[in-house]
C-alpha cells in the first residue's frame, strides 16, 4: 500500500499541476496531503469519504479540499471485480496557497478566493450549472500552459468562490488529527469495512486489523473519525443501501441483509434514525422525483 502523506505532489519550478486520471478504480488509498485539492469525476461511481463525512458519489461529482483535509473516493466493488481499464475518469488540480509566491490570497483584491480556499479546510461540494460551467472551465484548462494557465486557474477560482452552489462537506469542527504513521491503519479498516458491506464486521475485527486492544482501537477511531467505529459502520452501510433503494430490482428485505443488517427492524431503524426516513419512504420521493 502506497503511503498516504507524501512531498509535493507539484513538481519545483511549477505553481500548480493538473491531471486527467483514466483507470479501473480511483486510489483505494485513504489519504491526506498538503496542497488543496480540485476533483471532478467524469466517470465512475461509489462511496466519499471527506474528513467525518460519508456519502454517495456518481459522476458530476465535484470537490474542493483544503491542505490535509483526508478523502477517499472509494468506487463501488463492482469496479474491482471487471477488467475494464477505463472505469473510471477524472480530472485533478492540485495547488499551494503559495502557488503565486508569497501570501497572495491575503490581499484584498483575492478575498473572495482566500473565503472559499478557507472554507475547503471541511470539505466544499460544487453542484448546479456551477458546477457544469467548472467542469468545463476545468477541461480547458487541461490545454493551457504558462501564463494563460495561471489565469484559467485564477478565473476557476475566482468563478467557484463567487459561486452559491456550494455547500460545506464535513462537519465545521472537524480537525484532522491524524499522525503520518496512523494514515495506513485508517486505510486499512476503510477498506475492511468497504469489502465487507454484505458481512458482519465487528469492532474485534478492526482492532485486529490494526494491531490494537479493542478499548485501544475504539479510542484511536473516535479521535480521528469524529465518531464511534458502529456508527461509522453502519453510516456507510445505510449509504449503500440508499444505493441500492434508488432500484426497484430488490425489495426492502433483500437489500436489509445485502448492506449486513441482520433483522429487518434494526435497519428500518436506523435509516430512519440517520435520514430522518424509513427505507420505503426514501424510495418512494426518489422514484417520484426521478420520474
Amino acid at each position: 500500500m502506497r503511503k498516504p502523506l507524501q512531498k509535493s505532489r507539484i513538481p519545483e519550478g511549477k505553481a500548480f499541476i493538473i491531471k486527467e486520471l483514466v483507470a479501473p478504480f480511483f486510489d483505494v488509498n485513504w489519504h491526506f496531503h498538503s496542497e488543496y485539492q480540485l476533483f471532478v469525476v467524469l466517470k465512475g461511481r461509489g462511496t466519499r469519504f471527506i474528513g467525518d463525512a460519508i456519502e454517495r458519489f456518481d459522476e458530476g461529482d465535484m470537490v474542493l479540499t483544503g491542505p490535509n483535509l483526508p478523502h477517499l473516493w472509494r468506487n463501488d466493488q463492482a469496479y474491482f471485480e471487471t477488467n475494464d481499464p477505463a472505469g473510471t475518469h477524472g480530472i485533478v488540480i492540485y495547488f499551494s496557497d503559495q502557488f503565486l509566491n508569497n501570501s497572495v490570497f491575503e490581499l484584498e483584491e483575492f478575498s473572495t478566493i482566500s473565503r472559499i480556499l478557507k472554507d475547503s479546510s471541511v470539505g466544499i461540494s460544487i453542484n448546479g450549472k456551477t458546477r457544469n460551467q467548472a467542469e468545463n472551465l476545468m477541461k480547458s484548462l487541461l490545454n493551457k500552459e504558462g501564463t494563460s494557465a495561471i489565469i484559467g486557474l485564477l478565473e476557476l477560482l475566482d468563478f467557484l468562490a463567487k459561486s452559491s452552489d456550494t455547500r460545506h462537506i464535513s462537519s465545521l469542527t472537524y480537525v484532522n488529527s491524524h499522525k503520518e504513521s496512523e494514515s495506513d491503519r485508517m486505510s486499512l479498516v476503510y477498506e475492511l469495512v468497504m469489502e465487507n458491506l454484505g458481512n458482519r464486521v465487528t469492532l474485534k475485527d478492526a482492532a485486529e486489523l490494526c494491531n490494537l486492544s479493542e478499548s485501544a482501537f475504539s479510542r484511536f477511531f473516535k479521535s480521528r473519525a469524529n465518531q464511534t467505529f458502529s456508527k461509522f459502520l453502519s453510516s456507510v452501510r445505510i449509504h449503500q443501501a440508499c444505493k441500492l433503494l434508488q432500484d426497484e430490482k430488490m425489495n426492502i428485505s433483500q437489500i436489509c441483509f445485502e448492506c449486513g443488517f441482520f433483522t429487518l427492524s434494526n435497519f428500518n431503524k436506523q435509516f430512519k434514525d440517520q435520514l430522518g426516513k424509513t427505507p420505503r419512504e426514501y424510495r418512494n420521493e426518489y422514484l417520484i422525483g426521478f420520474n
